[in-house]
């Protein structure tokens, strides 16, 4: 066993037709076992508005899955370019959309070019922005920063299931239950300014964090405390240093 699971955790590429067969059983999974309702009170997904839209890193298990495929052909996401990174691209892929690699610890800046092509060609893109690694909730400046330079809106956007398994991983990463109902909740979209400062980046950070984790229904409890939040933030730049140093 061990030496299988060190053999999947050196392999970066896994054949297509697993995630084939991966989105397959997703597919049919969310046609059996559960109930989609689309909150959209803003009407963003019929608008031909280009949007950055953030999720919350632990309700991507059915988020491709319930969107019209007019909305997953004109969106690309930010997907981090770790192993895990590109498990998550390659299945994403399998329902029509597209990813631009990296993240604020690695490829932050190849990430956020393709990011910003595909705004320029008037696609969508999405971000998870307590991803890769953390702290849960706690939303990085990256989508604030690409919606100033390009005038466009930020959308909160939740999966939210009426009852799901929750994992012991960093983010408690959700499972909906079997005939739980799942609530794609979209907000209202949000104007950024341009020419931000450090402060007007934080704070209009602070605000889409808040419209996100309102409409994820996030109670107070789960929410990083500061030390949380500063240890992670510790831990990552010791190992954009180590990486730096090789």
């Amino acid at each position: 066993m061990g030496y299988l699971k060190k053999k999947f955790r050196n392999t970066k590429k896994l054949p297509d037709w697993i995630f084939y067969i991966l989105a397959g059983i997703i597919k049919l999974m969310r046609l059996i076992f559960f109930r989609v309702k689309i909150v959209d009170p803003y009407g963003v997904i019929n608008n031909k508005e280009r949007v950055v839209g953030v999720t919350w890193h632990n309700r991507l298990l059915f988020f491709p899955a319930v969107f019209p495929k007019k909305v997953r052909k004109k969106t690309v996401a930010v997907v981090s370019a770790s192993r895990d990174g590109q498990y998550i691209a390659d299945l994403i892929k399998c329902f029509g959309l597209r990813s631009a690699r990296g993240s604020s610890s690695k490829g932050g800046m190849h990430a956020q070019l393709e990011a910003s092509r595909a705004l320029h060609a008037g696609d969508n893109v999405s971000f998870t922005p307590d991803g890769p690694r953390g702290p849960r909730y706690h939303m990085s400046k990256g989508p604030i920063h690409l919606a100033a330079m390009h005038g466009v809106r930020v959308v909160p956007v939740a999966v939210n299931a009426s009852r799901y398994w929750e994992c012991r991983s960093w983010d408690r990463f959700q499972i909906p239950k079997p005939f739980a109902k799942l609530t794609v909740v979209i907000g209202k979209p949000m104007a950024i300014p341009p020419d931000l400062d450090q402060a007007g980046l934080e704070y209009y950070r602070k605000q889409v964090e808040d419209a996100l984790n309102a409409v994820s229904n996030v109670r107070p409890e789960d929410l990083p405390t500061a030390e949380e939040i500063a240890e992670c933030q510790r831990r990552k730049a010791a190992k954009k240093a180590k990486e730096q140093s090789v």
